[in-house]
């Protein structure tokens, strides 16, 4: 079972932001990313947002880093770890436009990208862009299957549908991977179903452990269905961890303790049938989020 992080800094809804990602910026991120390639961490996520209205400011804050921009600067500083999106809202975006960005990318970090996708849920966004907030579930299908073509060998992609038609337009440098993994975000019946039947992988927006067992069996029913073969990665998000006993308050949800007991506890999600968990620590600075990855990635990363 494969680890990865979604970084600080880089989004800082009040949800899960620590008080010191407020002053954080470049350097921290760096240091961070640079730190979970280090310590054997799959991939380095960035989120993405283009604009947040007023009234959701108080809860999701402001502060939502490009992700093309944000994961091909730490493209730079890392060597290994893959380069996730997520999620990417594709639909806010012509096919494409999103295409030249992954692409470019996928071309300059040596074929480290994971395209995290998911439909949005914030309305005023998309009317902002002219996109149909009520018809974005339609959009992300198309959109997946447009990117398919885009980010695929050809050259000169070709897509018709009901939203997006294109032909005989040439789009280099093509990405070093033949086939871009797509992993579809999200835990409502319709992007279960989308990530099933469309998707290389699965993000669930937060289930709780309990639930997971039946979305996967879902997942796994749909493609058998559906005569669907090939590789196919289930993640999970697993719950805030602290590695160690802490000292101060890391909250009642948080897991903590000897890396034994942690690696224990996240096996788990092994045994339901996840390939990848993504993790997050509680921490006061930079430093102490450091020597968290550190020490999950030397000390409870090889038994999972």
């Amino acid at each position: 079972m494969e680890y990865g992080i979604q970084l600080p800094v880089q989004s800082q809804s009040t949800i899960y932001a620590e008080p010191w990602e407020a002053g954080a910026g470049p350097e921290d991120l760096a240091e961070v990313a640079g730190a979970a390639d280090r310590a054997g961490f799959a991939y380095i996520a960035a989120c993405d947002h283009v604009a947040v209205p007023r009234r959701l400011a108080p809860a999701m804050s402001t502060v939502w880093y490009d992700p093309v921009a944000t994961l091909a600067f730490l493209a730079g500083v890392t060597e290994r770890a893959r380069l996730l999106s997520h999620v990417a809202v594709v639909g806010l975006r012509h096919p494409l436009l999103t295409a030249k960005q992954y692409a470019t990318l996928d071309h300059l970090s040596g074929g480290r990208l994971i395209l995290g996708v998911g439909a949005g849920h914030v309305q005023e966004e998309f009317e902002a862009l002219g996109v149909d907030f009520a018809g974005r579930g339609a959009v992300l299908d198309e959109s997946i299957d447009a990117l398919r073509k885009t980010l695929g060998p050809e050259e000169f992609p070709e897509h018709h549908g009901k939203l997006y038609d294109f032909e005989g337009l040439g789009q280099r440098p093509r990405p070093v991977q033949s086939r871009v993994p797509v992993w579809v975000g999200g835990s409502s019946p319709a992007a279960v179903r989308r990530a099933a039947l469309k998707g290389d992988g699965w993000l669930p927006q937060g289930d709780p452990r309990d639930r997971l067992p039946a979305q996967i069996e879902r997942i796994r029913r749909l493609r058998a269905e559906a005569g669907i073969e090939g590789p196919f990665s289930v993640g999970a998000i697993a719950e805030p961890l602290y590695v160690g006993t802490p000292t101060w308050d890391v909250g009642s949800r948080t897991l903590s303790g000897a890396p034994d007991a942690l690696a224990a506890s996240l096996r788990a999600y092994r045994a339901m049938g996840v390939d990848q968990i993504q993790v997050r620590f509680r921490s006061r600075g930079r430093t102490e989020l450091i020597d968290q990855i550190s020490a999950f990635g030397a000390d409870i990363g090889p038994h999972l």
